[in-house]
């Protein structure tokens, strides 16, 4: 008995001292697992934190490069003709800059030449964006059916749009000679006599629309064709059942359901004769910008060139700039107003 209870009592502080280290070991294990919780815990929030700035910033930064490069050859230059436009400046000094106020547009109410090219852009724009319109909506028309190369024809319609305007307008230059031109000659063989296409107003006005017309035709048409396509075949199913012919259909079913696209096609061909330069600088040779010998094509873009490169007149340069674009924002108010009428008849 003795020998057995020397041996408990020996053998016990053995068995406490080897669960002591054991416990030990299991508190370090489990604050390891803890420490493991919240570095992963940590790295969650960073990561989720990260997760939230990139989707809520990231879009703003791919944005970013348009708007950079919309102020610094948008915005600024826009700005800066506005102040120049107050100022009588020149060209050859573009620093030096009297304030004049409002004297740059009270002098083009004054113009005869501003009124002029007015005038002229009005009128060229009017007989280039109506039948460019016209013919760009019955190309799309055809185009819609189902013809034997079809992707053909659509290259070949996008084709003028993009030729250059020199390499264009050139050949047109060629085309309207009052000699030697293709036009002329087409209508000696009617029985008409030659025309001078270049010196006359309304002839030379025909002759620079002719070239508006043939370049962007085809581009109008495609759009035409996109909305076209995008017309549901139900609407077509029901007319052809209650008895409409092919003009009907086209009449009733396709133009209504084009008017927003004919609308935007309106007000970007109405803002691309605004700023028509191209086709009659070039249109008329050697002239320069004065548009004719009598200024009877000269249109705000020429214009404006001439006061601001020729002349030198920083200054009412700026002011025929604000002026059109003052005529940009209330083209596109009116058109503002005609979507809001369209959609509440809708």
């Amino acid at each position: 008995m003795t020998g057995t209870a020397h041996d408990t009592a020996a053998t016990a502080p053995s068995g406490e001292g080897g669960a002591a280290p054991a416990r030990r070991s299991g508190a370090r294990d489990l604050a390891a697992a803890e420490r493991r919780r919240e570095r992963r815990s940590r790295r969650y929030q960073r990561r989720s934190r990260w997760y939230r700035r990139d989707v809520r910033w990231s879009p703003y930064a791919f944005v970013a490069p348009f708007f950079l490069f919309f102020a610094a050859f948008g915005l600024f230059p826009l700005l800066y003709t506005g102040w120049a436009s107050l100022h009588r400046v020149e060209l050859t000094a573009p620093t030096d800059m009297e304030w004049v106020g409002l004297r740059n547009f009270a002098r083009l109410l004054e113009d005869e030449f501003f009124w002029n090219a007015l005038k002229n852009t009005f009128t060229i724009g009017v007989i280039s964006t109506v039948p460019q319109l016209l013919i760009a909506l019955g190309i799309a028309h055809l185009l819609n059916y189902k013809l034997r190369g079809s992707m053909f024809f659509r290259v070949a319609a996008l084709t003028p749009y993009a030729t250059s305007v020199a390499a264009a307008t050139l050949v047109f230059v060629l085309m309207f000679g009052r000699d030697y031109g293709m036009i002329n000659w087409a209508l000696g063989l009617a029985g008409i006599g030659p025309v001078d296409w270049q010196n006359g107003a309304w002839t030379s006005q025909i002759a620079v629309s002719t070239i508006v017309v043939w370049r962007w035709t085809g581009y109008n048409a495609l759009i035409y064709l996109a909305a076209m396509q995008a017309v549901p075949n139900d609407l077509y199913e029901s007319a052809a059942l209650d008895g409409a012919s092919r003009w009907q259909q086209f009449v009733h079913v396709t133009i209504p359901s084009l008017r927003p696209t004919i609308l935007f096609t309106c007000v970007v061909s109405t803002i691309g004769a605004t700023q028509l330069f191209g086709e009659p600088l070039l249109f008329n040779g050697g002239g320069g910008a004065t548009g004719g010998a009598d200024h009877q094509f000269q249109t705000l873009g020429l214009y404006l060139y001439e006061q601001g490169w020729v002349n030198l007149h920083l200054g009412r340069a700026s002011a025929i700039a604000w002026t059109m674009f003052l005529i940009l924002l209330l083209i596109g108010a009116v058109n503002w107003l005609l979507v809001r009428r369209l959609r509440k008849s809708a």
